[in-house]
């Protein structure tokens, strides 16, 4: 595939199906949980899409946890247009915001341990985020079975 111009911006109302449809093709096969359009509309400002002229091609977002913590979620792109370095301008993107906000700590789950490595993160245990363990782990039907990777990266 030749050089793509990929431009990230903050997703809005009219991106709603699309995140629902990239969101749900992740969340079929298990390695992302699903969104209903009402939580996307609810959070959309929390997320950024990933543009290739017209057609959004990717998306991720960023969640509070904490006054010093927040995480990347449902971060994915569309089929053909993996490995081309889309995941990574997303991350950039949602790196930026939280330093923009000063928090000082960026989490993942994640399965794309390297990945996330190539991007600057470390894998860490889970557990020193209870922030994300209350949140959100507590209504997970993985939850006493999890199978992802915390990675975490230090904002300075």
């Amino acid at each position: 595939m030749q050089a793509v111009q990929v431009v990230c911006r903050k997703a809005t109302t009219d991106d709603i199906e699309t995140l629902f449809q990239l969101i749900k093709g992740y969340a079929e096969k298990g390695i992302m949980l699903p969104r209903t359009r009402e939580a996307l509309e609810y959070m959309i400002d929390t997320f950024v899409v990933a543009e290739i002229g017209e057609e959004v091609v990717g998306c991720g977002s960023l969640t509070r946890l904490g006054k010093d913590l927040v995480e990347i979620r449902s971060l994915g792109m569309s089929e053909g247009y993996k490995g081309v370095g889309i995941g990574s301008k997303l991350v950039d993107a949602l790196i930026e915001q939280a330093r923009e906000q000063h928090i000082p700590k960026i989490m993942a789950l994640t399965y794309a341990v390297a990945f996330f490595e190539k991007n600057g993160f470390t894998v860490v245990e889970k557990e020193i985020f209870p922030e994300k363990v209350w949140k959100d782990c507590v209504n997970c039907p993985k939850q006493l079975a999890c199978d992802e990777i915390a990675v975490l990266k230090m904002l300075n």
